[in-house]
């Protein structure tokens, strides 16, 4: 093996050891995170806020949604008494001395 070879690599990697190993000390501060730069870690925090304000919202709006989907399916359809007399009795299906016993029935 060629040691004129082997010897420039070995310098090489002491070269690359040695430029990695002697940088200056990193000085911890305000802007210790490379995200502070720019206002990147506000806008960050910002979009993180934003994320769990909508997945709140969502919760209770869903939640609410099924509430009064539970409130409205325990309620009668077809309305109330009076509603339904009235009805009958604009299409004709009664006469109006029959809707008027009915009505004094309901009251």
């Amino acid at each position: 093996m060629n040691t004129g070879i082997l010897s420039t690599f070995f310098s090489l990697e002491q070269l690359v050891i040695g430029f990695l190993t002697a940088q200056a000390p990193y000085e911890w501060g305000w802007r210790m995170h490379p995200m502070w730069g720019w206002g990147w870690g506000f806008g960050m925090m910002g979009m993180m806020l934003l994320f769990w304000g909508v997945v709140i919202f969502a919760g209770v709006a869903g939640i609410r949604w099924f509430v009064n989907q539970t409130k409205q399916s325990k309620q009668p359809r077809g309305g109330s008494a009076m509603e339904i007399l009235r009805e009958r009795f604009a299409r004709g299906e009664i006469e109006k001395d029959e809707f008027e016993a009915k009505k004094k029935e309901l009251s």
